[in-house]
């Protein structure tokens, strides 16, 4: 398996296509795009990722940038500490939801948020070029460990305006927790527990021995939703292993699908900015993220945009505009009250502020909202052409529907669409489809696999 270099860093197999060289080439291409400033480091806890991180430390204290070590924390933890530090950037060691095998670095600016993609082209020849500068002994970074700052992550959660604790409290909520053995597996529990709830932890250890399929979809998450009934909790969390998505469980032990974990965060926000008086506000999602979002947001007079996807096009376009509340179809929510990038600890406390508020349970708010279906493939590569598959399908479709092309191929029909891209993260085209019911929604997701395949 190839290295794969992308607008979300790089991932590859550990010792295969991610080595040591490679580490370091990137690790020093980063320290002198940073210009030598210091670098916030934190690992997703991947068994592998504590080697790697020595790897990143020393390379980057070899470079002559001061380093702060975070240890195992979530991407999004790193991101506020870059913010609060007013750091020159950090790395956040992690490969999301790939499975053991990989790791990987996502590289963060001084904003705290990702790399854009005019950024990483001028990092990228940085570290292509090599030829490194590297300081001697008495010059050298210094290194300082704070493996405490996921509580300040926590505090920023707790002491959001719309966050009324006593009132969550009161819900008396069991929230059964299943962060997969990595960085999640303390903050979140934490911030229930701060929230109130009483607590079911499911794979919490941090061992970094992933104890499924890390990816927080359902098939992964069938002892989720067994254990949810069980206990008779309340609700389910789940979350990939760098904390950026967010995935629920309801009481029923059913799925309230990532799709709506974004539509519910935006619920709450805007309906909180409603109540102050305060419309007209934008709201940021990337192509691939349910119409429910604009049916939510036309409810309080809220214009919704749309980016490729990758959480950077959608915290950069939510930084020129302003908007108030953003994310990803894939369980990502960002707040920019708390920094612009997706965060599932975010993502948890408006959550349960907005069930608190409803007073429904989790079955009940789901049934509230608007209702589609997306269902979602993916096809292997192998010989395959993607660029040539998506420019027929774009010729074929163009004539008849709306299509946009800024990111793979989307075809809006009347009340369906369906979205064609090559993955920024692994060798495949995911194929996802929208519509009314799941049948109708299948039945566009195989349609296509016959376009892209025949």
């Amino acid at each position: 398996m190839s290295l794969m270099v992308s607008i979300s860093g790089i991932r590859g197999v550990v010792g295969e296509s991610l080595t040591p060289e490679v580490i370091v080439k990137y690790a020093a291409g980063f320290a002198e795009y940073c210009h030598r400033g210091t670098i916030i480091v934190g690992r997703d806890g991947r068994v592998t990722g504590h080697s790697i991180a020595e790897i990143v430390i020393a390379t980057l204290l070899q470079m002559g940038c001061n380093v702060v070590d975070l240890g195992i924390c979530p991407t999004p933890t790193v991101g506020l500490a870059i913010e609060q530090r007013h750091a020159a950037g950090g790395i956040a060691i992690t490969a999301s939801h790939n499975p053991m095998i990989w790791n990987g670095l996502k590289f963060i600016g001084a904003s705290g948020m990702f790399l854009n993609a005019a950024e990483n082209k001028e990092f990228w020849s940085i570290a292509d070029r090599g030829q490194f500068a590297y300081k001697a002994w008495n010059a050298q970074g210094t290194l300082t460990r704070d493996p405490q700052f996921i509580h300040t992550h926590v505090r920023q959660v707790l002491e959001l305006p719309g966050i009324d604790t006593k009132r969550i409290a009161a819900r008396k909520l069991k929230v059964v927790v299943d962060a997969v053995n990595a960085a999640g597996g303390v903050i979140a529990p934490r911030l229930l527990r701060e929230l109130g709830c009483e607590v079911i932890e499911m794979n919490c250890d941090v061992s970094g021995i992933f104890s499924h399929t890390p990816e927080p979809i359902p098939e992964n998450l069938i002892d989720l939703s067994a254990r949810v009934i069980a206990e008779k909790a309340d609700l389910g969390v789940a979350v990939d292993p760098d904390v950026d998505r967010l995935v629920l469980i309801t009481e029923e032990g059913k799925p309230f699908v990532e799709e709506y974990t974004i539509v519910s965060a935006a619920k709450f926000v805007l309906e909180a900015q409603a109540r102050q008086g305060k419309t007209g506000h934008t709201v940021v999602v990337n192509l691939s993220t349910t119409r429910a979002v604009e049916d939510v947001a036309k409810e309080y007079g809220a214009t919704v945009h749309r980016t490729p996807v990758g959480e950077i096009n959608v915290a950069s376009r939510m930084k020129q505009l302003g908007s108030v509340v953003g994310g990803e179809g894939s369980g990502g929510v960002i707040l920019p009250e708390v920094h612009l990038g997706r965060d599932a600890i975010v993502g948890i406390g408006l959550f349960l502020q907005l069930l608190a508020d409803s007073g429904m349970k989790a079955s009940a708010l789901k049934a509230s909202l608007p209702q589609y279906e997306i269902v979602k493939n993916k096809i292997e590569l192998g010989s395959l052409k993607p660029d040539e598959i998506l420019q027929r399908l774009h010729e074929k479709y163009a004539r008849t529907e709306t299509t946009n092309f800024d990111d793979g191929l989307k075809i809006d029909f009347p009340s369906s669409w369906v979205h064609l891209r090559k993955s920024n993260t692994e060798p495949i085209i995911r194929i996802i489809a929208e519509a009314k019911t799941r049948e109708e929604a299948a039945a566009l997701v195989e349609r296509f696999q016959h376009e892209i395949t025949g």
